[in-house]
Formats: structure tokens, sequence, C-alpha cells
């Protein structure tokens, strides 16, 4: 049977920068569009949102390990643990550590519902979690059909940021839906430098990711192309913010100091990293976010909090 350091390696920590990056930036986004709570009710909020969403990763990789190990997917991998399919734990077992944490992330859920009166946070939960199961479950998984990258952006990118900021303000915010962009790409990345390491398992398995429609090649393009992209957009937005400080916040461009942070992966995809130097890739990209992500929160929250900002995009 698996010991705790494999359920552990199961659960896949070097991807819950997806988790915690979009609450962090969407806690920011709250401070500087002048949240009306106390330290306390805040702290409560961000914090049940950032159950919801670690909750909410690791049971998409427990039910990910569960779904590829029974149909055989995961049985040739140069990646992380795979606890089906290494026959490191039984399938049942998988199964219930999955539904176990997307409980956990529902109850978080609800408490955050009903201490906002925000209903409308159960339905987004609901397709969270029937988008989490059936990315590799099911009789017709979405993963299998190359549509991941674009859930992945949705329900860790836009809906994360916007959601989180939501809860802090009470009101939309154009400023949340703006930054979500960038935390979407970059949790898109993690995903595809993912597939890209399992495109030659995938294509004969029968899982036909973006990554095995693409190919090689166009796939360290397109992995490329989001960690630029990602970077390009904090960069317009904070030059605006120089120029117009009515229109943008110049306080998201300490996110840029992460940029170091992606020449080492950019070098080695380029190169041609495969297998498991792919996986140290995966690691960084997962740094990179997390980085990234607090960066852009830190300059936010500072701007908020100093009143260095006017009434932001949203407001």
């Amino acid at each position: 049977m698996a010991t705790a350091r494999q359920w552990i390696a199961g659960a896949r920590p070097r991807t819950l920068s997806a988790a915690v990056s979009p609450i962090a930036v969407g806690g920011g986004v709250a401070y500087w569009e002048g949240t009306h709570l106390g330290s306390l009710e805040f702290a409560t909020r961000i914090g049940l949102a950032l159950v919801v969403a670690v909750a909410m990763e690791i049971g998409v990789n427990f039910a990910n390990d569960y779904s590829d190990g029974i149909r055989g997917t995961d049985d040739v991998r140069s990646g992380p643990v795979r606890l089906v399919g290494q026959n490191l734990a039984l399938p049942g077992a998988v199964k219930r550590a999955a539904w176990s944490a997307f409980v956990v992330a529902c109850a978080a859920g609800i408490a955050l519902t009903l201490i906002t009166q925000a209903w409308w946070l159960i339905a987004i939960g609901a397709a969270g979690v029937a988008a989490g199961w059936l990315y590799t479950g099911g009789p017709r998984p979405y993963g299998y059909a190359g549509l991941g990258e674009l859930i992945v952006f949705v329900f860790f990118g836009v809906a994360a940021v916007t959601a989180t900021t939501y809860v802090c303000i009470d009101r939309w915010s154009m400023l949340a839906l703006i930054l979500s962009l960038p935390v979407g790409l970059l949790a898109c990345a993690l995903l595809v430098v993912n597939n890209l390491r399992d495109i030659e398992t995938d294509r004969p398995a029968g899982k036909v990711t973006l990554a095995v429609r693409l190919g090689d090649r166009r796939t360290r393009r397109m992995w490329e192309s989001l960690i630029v992209a990602a970077f390009a957009i904090i960069a317009v937005v904070g030059v605006v913010g120089l120029i117009r400080p009515d229109l943008a916040p110049y306080a998201v461009l300490p996110a840029l100091l992460s940029a170091p942070l992606a020449v080492g992966p950019l070098l080695s995809v380029q190169r041609g990293a495969s297998g498991r130097d792919l996986v140290q890739v995966l690691g960084a990209t997962g740094r990179l976010q997390l980085v990234f992500g607090l960066l852009l929160a830190a300059g936010l929250t500072a701007s908020g909090l100093l009143n260095a900002s006017p009434a932001g995009l949203g407001g």
C-alpha cells in the first residue's frame, strides 16, 4: 500500500500554485479596489476561498490519477507518482481521496456562501466539481478531447480571481477580470508542460490532449507563448497605469520581478527537454506562477493600504 509520502506525491504539490495564485491575486485586487471588510472578516473569506481552491486542485489530481489509472493511460509514465497506474494504492482508495477533497472544497464553499449570501457561488462550485471529475472521468472525458487548457483557464484563472475579489468587496471588478488573464495563462502553462511530457504515452493510450493534437514542436511554442503573454499583459496594465493612473494600477509592475524565474524553464523547453527533464520544468513553472501571483498581490495590496492609487477599474 502507498506510504504517506507517496500519497502526498500523488496529490501533485507542484500544481498547487494554480490554486494559491488566483486567490492571492483576487485578494490583492480587493485591497486595491478598497474592501470594506475588517481584517478578521477579510482573512476568513480569503481563507475559505483558499481552502476551496486547494482542495479542488487536490481533488482534480486524485480524480485524474484514478480515472487515468483504471483506463490504463498511466501504465507507462516518466512523471510524478501515479498511485493507481503504479499499483501503489487501490483504485477505490484513490477515488475516495478525490471525493473527500471535493467534499472539503464544497464545505468551505458553502460556508463562504452563507457568509457572503452570494448564492451563485454554489453553481460555480458544482460546475467546478463536475469539471474536476469529468476531466479524465466519465464516458467522454474532455481532457481526452483537448479541452483541458480551456477549463483550467476558466476555473483557475477567470472564475477564481474574479469570485475571490467579489466576496471581498461585494461587487464585480473589471481589474480582477483583466488580471485573471495572466493568472489563467500561467495555470494553462502548467497543464501544457505536463501534457508535453506525456505526448508519447498519451497518443497510443487514446488520450488526445491539445499537446497530442499540436505535436511536440507546436506545443513547446504554445507553452512559451503562454509565459510571454502573461508578462506582456502585466507590462501593458502597468505602463497604462503609469501614464493614466485613473485607468489602471501601476501597482501590478512588481509581478515583473518574477521574470528571471522564467528564463531557466524557457531555455530548457527551447532546447528540447523531454521526459524527466520536463518534470523539472513543471516544478519551475509552478514556482514561477506562485511568485508571480504573490508579487502581483503584494503590489496591489500595498498600494491599496497606502492609498497610493485611485479607485479601481471596477469601482
